[in-house]
This record gives structure tokens, sequence and C-alpha cells, in this order.
């Protein structure tokens, strides 16, 4: 259910209707059509305010209770609620904060830091219907509060994917020259983990292409990306993220950025730039290779290069510095 406000607004005074558009922004509201604005009925208290101050002022103004008829309408509705885009705009703020971040005073970080923060939970008041954009900003915020606290606060506890969803931590040096089993015919993910093992974690890996997914694990090889196996999605995790944070890369910004490319191709989410480009790529060297060796060696070169490309922050002209380039 829903209240909608149908309303015409008086021509004059200008500073009444720039107050109520304001007021109708900062509440959420979705426009079902010029005149109609729309709030959950739960979140609705302001809209008679709003209808008050513009009957006052010589408009019209009505708010009723709104149904949908059905479920394709009740998703027409919600849908004007999507936050997606103030999510990523927000996202290049939080990210290009954290680039700048070595080159900043402690104290103008931490109240830039803050002024994200806080950006961030005024999004998330009028998120009424949260899609995984919404639990992707946290993690964003998660990770700039953890790298605010490497440059500050050393010895500080990090909030990072492991600790928040129990992933632990493992030792490389057991995961060395062993079989890694996975899906035949690999996409994104299992291409972008398969790129992740081999130049992060075990550079003499060998990989394994299973016809079907194994009733019972895989002796002698170490399972990723499909039910069961030791290596997989764990809750809005993909396979590359729950990688990054069992054999902790999770610090490393370009594997972040890579990481959210990833999951918005595999789960959705909030867009990244690259994304379309890299889809495109990934897709014509899957028709190009037949032999999935040689998929995943095409695909390396490719990720490779994305890893490599300096990350720029978002209305500064800058770059973030380059980490020590990917292991052979």
């Amino acid at each position: 259910m829903w209240s909608i406000l149908i309303m015409a607004l008086p021509t004059h005074p200008n500073a009444v209707r720039l107050r109520v558009w304001r007021t109708l922004k900062a509440l959420g509201c979705g426009a079902l059509r010029d005149g109609a604005y729309v709030l959950p009925l739960e979140h609705a208290a302001g809209l008679a305010d709003v209808a008050a101050e513009v009957r006052a002022h010589g408009g019209t103004a009505s708010v009723l209770t709104l149904q949908a008829n059905d479920d394709a309408q009740r998703a027409e509705i919600e849908a004007l609620f999507d936050r997606t885009d103030a999510f990523t705009q927000w996202r290049e703020t939080a990210t290009a904060l954290q680039a700048e971040l070595p080159t900043l005073g402690e104290t103008d970080a931490r109240r830039r830091f803050r002024g994200v923060s806080d950006a961030l939970q005024a999004v998330r008041r009028i998120d009424y219907y949260p899609t995984a954009a919404s639990s992707q900003a946290e993690e964003t915020l998660a990770h700039l509060r953890s790298a605010l606290d490497r440059c500050f606060s050393h010895g500080e506890p990090s909030a990072c994917a492991a600790s928040v969803h129990g992933i632990p931590l493992l030792d490389r040096s057991a995961y060395q020259n062993r079989h890694w089993a996975t899906r035949a015919r690999p996409w994104v993910d299992r291409l972008a983990s398969a790129w992740l093992i081999r130049r992060f974690i075990d550079p003499g890996a060998r990989f394994v292409w299973l016809a079907a997914v194994p009733a019972s694990p895989c002796n002698g090889f170490v399972g990723f990306d499909y039910d069961g196996a030791p290596f997989t999605h764990v809750g809005p995790l993909v396979t590359f993220e729950v990688l990054m944070a069992s054999f902790g890369l999770g610090e490393d910004a370009r594997l972040q950025h890579l990481a959210r490319t990833v999951r918005y191709l595999d789960a959705g989410g909030i867009p990244v730039p690259e994304a379309a480009g890299l889809e495109a790529v990934l897709a014509g060297l899957r028709e190009l290779n037949a032999d999935d060796d040689r998929l995943v060696q095409a695909a390396m070169a490719v990720l490779d290069a994305l890893y490599a490309a300096p990350l720029a922050t978002s209305g500064t002209g800058t770059t973030a510095a380059r980490p020590a380039a990917p292991r052979s």
C-alpha cells in the first residue's frame, strides 16, 4: 500500500514551489507522473504537511491511498524508488576518497569520511525497497573505513569481508601447485577467479573443467564456484570475492574495483563503468576459444590489463598509487 499526493502547485511565489520540491525529494517520493507523488504508506506521514502547505498558498492537493491491482503493477510502483543511481554516485565519491587518503592529513581525511558516511545514511533512509546496491555500498564504506584506519590508526581492527561474512583466513602456502576444479565453459566469475588464483594465490595452479557438479568432494582437487565447493558464493559475495577474503587480498584497491565489476556482472547491484566492455570482450573470447584452458589463458591478458589500469579519482584528475604488479 502507498499514499499518493496529487497536487497542482501555485504559480507564485517561487519560494513555495522550491520548498515543496525539496521536501518531496527529502522524503524520497516516487514520481508517478507530473503532480502525482507516491510514498510507502508507513513512510507517508510527511505528505499531509506538504499538502497543507500547497493549499495554504492557493494550490490544490489531496492525499489518497493507492493499492496495486497485481504483481506487475506493484513492481512498476516499487521501481519508482530504485536508488541504484544514488548509490552509484555515492560510491564514486567514496572510492575517490579512498584513493586520495595517502595525500590527506588525518583531520581532513576523517572529516571527509564522516561526510561520506552521512551521505550514505541519507540515501539509505529513503531506500524503501533495498536491493543488492545497498549492501554493496555498506561494504564499500567498510573498505573505506579500513583504509582510513590503516593510514591513521595502525593496529585498529579491520572491518573486512572475512570478518563480516565469517570467512576464515587461509595460508596460501597450503594451496600451491594444486588442481583447481570448476564447471566447464567458465564465465565471468569463474574466469576472474581463475585469474585471481593463478596471479595471487597459486601461480602453479592447474585447472580441471567439470562437465557436471560432483555429488561429493573432489579428492585431490580444490573446487570453486559450484554448490558444495570450498570456495563459492557466501551471502552477497561472489566466488571471486570469497577467494579474496579467504587469502587476505581484500585491501588491494584494484582488486576491490575488479571485484565490484565481477559481482555486478554475476549478481547485479551497483553498475561499474568497465562492466559492459569486460562482458563484451569475454563473450568474444568465449566464442573464439572452444578449449577452456585456452579461454582462461586469453582472459588472463584482459584481466591483467584491467587490473593494471589506473584508478581515476572522481573529479580530481588524479589517480591512485599503482601497487605491485600481479604475480606471473
